[in-house]
């Protein structure tokens, strides 16, 4: 047996047999077929007196054959890979010339000429030879799958019986090679539980699943593009799927399957844990975002960042004039040079190595390209980094903000769009106070162009938004390395949660909410379901197949919440053109009393004295309470409460 196989083996190993192999043996058995249904009738010792007139006269009759053979091209299918239609040909040539002897025989005369052949023999000689020819293709193919089998790398489940999971179950048994065996079909329907499908077994979507599964010896589940949504809401079917050692297969979302077209399998990949998080597909009307910025000059800070870069791709594709690309991060500022010429050789995009605290070179960069939208993007947003260097944290940040702000308003930008955080809501550290003076910036300046206290026509718009998947210091890639190291997963506290979004998403809510925005705005994203981390940290290490992974609590960061907040307590929103975009109603500021009191602060930022500048961000933000860090005691009562500067004078207004 182990020698058969082996021949098999090295047969399948070779390529298809050249066309001629296939016709030559298609032949064979017409004539084959002939002298068998000759003899049957007339006997053999018959057939044997007659065989040279009997064998000329099936020659003659076999060019009728091969015509229908060349019609219908029954010789260009390769024989392991034969389906019905190359079964349905090779019936409809045999057809094709058993009716030619039959017209020559009755209708010519053939049998005056030639060894005279009866016409149950003709009929019997088409079914015969149709047999042969459909058993032999049978065959091959059988034994191919087969020895197929002996190599294939694992056993399949697909979820979904609809057109997804046909599709896939048609490509894994064409694919070349082998990855996948097709053992079964798993279904939300109870109506299709134990019926049979592709020649398998129907399965409900069960708690017997997992035994099913088992007994298949099935390890590994497909899941149709059409039922990737329903596995993410199905929390109770991915932990039994997860803890049972199950590997899951999706298809990359970012190939939109349109229920037609085959499902290759270079779409297809193993689950990752951000398959899994519950979110809602977002719809963003980006036929107006195409319109407002097709031909424009966009200028992006922190384009080497993970927004920043995301959204240098997703607006190139929209065909701007020119790009002009800040970063200080030389090296992936190159690697977003090179993909640019890669992927848009057509746009003209300039990318600069500096930081937008450089006001000399920031005004030569709007002086000289003009640009028609900013999409500031550059930040530190490290929470402890920043908490340890708070000076750093107003100079980068605020200062920065408020130079591309001045700049933006001075060279005639149409629209400026701040990319925020979450963190900004009722700050608990350094980085997320630092952004909502940035916002506060932005939004008075915007007023006082409204009120014409300044001289200017752009649009000022804010968007806040929460943690991003794969984004640079992102707590998942954190986690992986953990694992692949062996442990311990780290987790800060057993009940923190956070909001998470991909940044492809974020960036399209981004470019629809800054576009679209009047000025003033500060739209905030619908960040869907909180996501506890230690669970995160717990389905990772069961998705990765690693054992004896532990999760470890290390205590809260120095300014580290247990949950993010997404509006001020002071603040309500009202909806928008887009369900996950809504509009913070905020408090509004005096322009001129927000820059003297930002000045003070970068003025005393650059002493380095982090309890005096923190001090005075604090004034800045009354609702900035620090949480596990050294500035706790700057939120001491003094003297009935510390009150903002601002605030004070807003209040007596």
């Amino acid at each position: 047996m182990n020698t058969f196989y082996n021949f098999f083996n090295w047969y399948f190993s070779k390529k298809a047999l050249p066309y001629w192999y296939v016709l030559l043996f298609d032949c064979l058995v017409v004539l084959f077929s002939g002298f068998v249904c000759y003899a049957l009738d007339h006997g053999p010792r018959t057939t044997w007196f007659a065989f040279w007139p009997l064998l000329w006269t099936l020659l003659f009759y076999l060019i009728f054959f091969i015509i229908g053979f060349r019609i219908t091209r029954t010789y260009s299918g390769v024989l392991r890979y034969s389906s019905f239609s190359d079964l349905y040909r090779v019936g409809l040539a045999n057809l094709f010339g058993v009716g030619c002897i039959i017209i020559l025989r009755f209708f010519f005369k053939a049998d005056l000429l030639l060894e005279p052949i009866r016409f149950k023999e003709v009929v019997f000689m088409f079914i015969l030879a149709t047999a042969i020819s459909w058993s032999m293709r049978l065959i091959m193919k059988l034994l191919y799958d087969r020895v197929r089998e002996e190599h294939a790398v694992k056993n399949v489940f697909i979820y979904g019986v609809k057109s997804g999971g046909i599709a896939i179950a048609k490509s894994i048994r064409s694919a070349q090679p082998l990855r996948f065996i097709l053992k079964g079909f798993v279904s939300d329907a109870d109506d299709m539980a134990g019926h049979i499908l592709q020649g398998v077994n129907v399965y409900r979507n069960d708690e017997s699943l997992i035994d099913h599964m088992n007994q298949r010896g099935v390890r590994t589940l497909l899941v149709s593009p059409l039922k990737q949504d329903r596995l993410i809401q199905n929390h109770e079917m991915v932990n039994r799927l997860i803890e049972a050692g199950v590997v899951i297969y999706t298809f990359d979302q970012a190939q939109k399957w349109d229920g037609k077209s085959e499902l290759g399998q270079t779409h297809l990949r193993e689950v990752d844990i951000e398959d899994l998080l519950p979110r809602d597909e977002i719809q963003v009307d980006l036929d107006s975002v195409e319109k407002l910025l097709r031909g424009k000059k966009v200028l992006i800070t922190g384009s080497a960042g993970s927004i920043g870069s995301e959204m240098v791709r997703q607006v190139a594709k929209f065909a701007p004039e020119s790009l002009q690309l800040i970063d200080e991060a030389e090296t992936p500022q190159h690697d977003i040079r090179l993909m640019m010429k890669r992927d848009f050789p057509d746009i003209q995009a300039e990318t600069v190595v500096t930081s937008i605290t450089n006001e000399e070179r920031m005004e030569h960069i709007f002086r000289t390209y003009k640009p028609d939208y900013v999409f500031h993007a550059a930040a530190y947003k490290h929470v402890p980094m920043m908490e340890d260097n708070p000076s750093e944290a107003v100079f980068n940040n605020i200062k920065g903000t408020r130079v591309i702000a001045d700049l933006a308003v001075k060279y005639g930008v149409k629209k400026f769009v701040m990319i925020s955080t979450d963190k900004a809501v009722n700050p608990t550290n350094v980085m997320g106070c630092s952004k909502r003076i940035c916002e506060i910036y932005c939004q008075s300046l915007n007023k006082a162009i409204q009120e014409k206290q300044v001289e200017g026509v752009t649009q000022f718009v804010t968007t806040r938004f929460g943690n991003v998947l794969g984004s640079n210091g992102s707590v998942i890639p954190l986690f992986r390395e953990q694992i692949k190291k062996g442990g311990p997963v780290t987790v800060t506290h057993p009940d923190i949660i956070r909001y998470f979004m991909l940044i492809p998403e974020a960036c399209k809510l981004v470019l629809e909410a800054g576009t679209m925005g009047k000025g003033g705005e500060i739209f905030v994203f619908d960040m869907g379901k909180p996501v506890k981390i230690a669970e995160l940290a717990h389905r990772m290490i069961l998705l990765s197949g690693a054992h004896n992974v532990e999760v470890k609590f290390t205590g809260l960061r120095d300014g580290e919440k247990l949950y993010e907040e997404v509006l001020n307590d002071e603040e309500i929103t009202k909806p928008t053109f887009n369900k996950k975009i809504k509009i913070a109603q905020v408090r509004e500021y005096d322009y001129a009393e927000v820059s003297a009191a930002i000045q003070q602060l970068i003025d005393v930022s650059l002493q380095y004295d982090d309890m005096e500048t923190v001090r005075l961000m604090k004034q800045i933000v009354p609702e900035y309470k620090s949480q596990h860090s050294k500035y706790e005691v700057l939120d001491a009562p003094v003297g009935g409460g510390a009150m903002s500067l601002i605030s004070k004078k807003l209040q007596k207004k």
